[in-house]
């Protein structure tokens, strides 16, 4: 019998990365790659390798990560969101699933990605958002004085400065499309889109602007540090919790809509 034509396929994910040790296959953790991947190997009954657009560490959130796999499986693309679901756990949600071209990558064919994080900093805990955000409230945050230090990143810049180490990336260099900080109630977020992102950069970036938001830092200081590539003067990261990745962008995208979080992750934790 004649071997069935290699399709590609494209998912939209949503995940809890509170109970994975990221995005990416390793060797003695459970990660988010590795669950689906191993599903769709045992759906499939071939190997199946799954790309993602981008990695995510241990304990950070997904609203709309995009991965593709290929597969001679006669399942059509539009059916394997509902098929994984139905063996995926519950802290892992297919969105969308459509068929692509061969040559489309759900990495390189990318245009930008974006990211929020999210701080709470009511004094007394929340048991519903302490998986979601970081819980800072010894010291109050003026988020215009953060907004004001995010608005010199935009453009094209080299960002070594929060870059962490272990990094495989060939260069620092990357295009800020938007950064904006505000504040609803309690909460204060950070959001950021780029072409792309530095190994574990939102988070030095976040540890960074609360020292310009309880004005341990200025807006000038803050500047400088990353301009003049001070890695040394980056020393702390947020906690991974209150980061999620909200989306990422293609030209011609070929999902049903934009998968781009504006309220929605705001409306999940509140």
């Amino acid at each position: 019998m004649p071997s069935l034509p290699t399709r590609r396929v494209a998912l939209v994910i949503q995940y809890l990365g509170t109970h994975f040790y990221g995005w990416q296959r390793q060797a003695n953790h459970q990660s988010v790659q590795q669950t689906i991947e191993d599903t769709l190997t045992q759906i499939c009954g071939h190997t199946v390798v799954l790309h993602g657009a981008g990695r995510t560490d241990t304990g950070v959130h997904a609203l709309a990560q995009v991965a593709h796999f290929d597969t001679h499986s006669p399942v059509p693309p539009d059916r394997w969101s509902k098929i994984l679901n139905s063996y995926l756990p519950q802290d892992i949600l297919i969105r969308q699933s459509v068929g692509v071209p061969s040559n489309w990558h759900a990495r390189f064919s990318a245009v930008w990605r974006r990211y929020r994080y999210t701080i709470f900093t009511a004094a007394i805990p929340n048991l519903f958002v302490r998986d979601y955000s970081w819980h800072y409230y010894l010291h109050a945050l003026d988020q215009e004085l953060m907004h004001s230090a995010l608005e010199p990143m935009l453009g094209e810049q080299n960002l070594s400065a929060l870059q962490r180490a272990g990094s495989k990336r060939p260069h620092a260099w990357l295009t800020v499309q938007e950064a904006k900080c505000w504040r609803e109630r309690d909460f204060v977020f950070m959001e950021m889109q780029a072409s792309g992102f530095l190994y574990g950069m939102i988070r030095l970036l976040v540890g960074l602007l609360v020292e310009v938001g309880r004005s341990r830092l200025s807006v000038a200081e803050f500047t400088n540090i990353w301009q003049q590539q001070r890695r040394n003067d980056v020393k702390y990261a947020a906690p991974p919790q209150g980061l999620c990745l909200l989306g990422v962008g293609y030209d011609n995208s070929p999902f049903f809509k934009q998968e781009v979080a504006n309220r929605e992750v705001l409306t999940m934790i509140t």
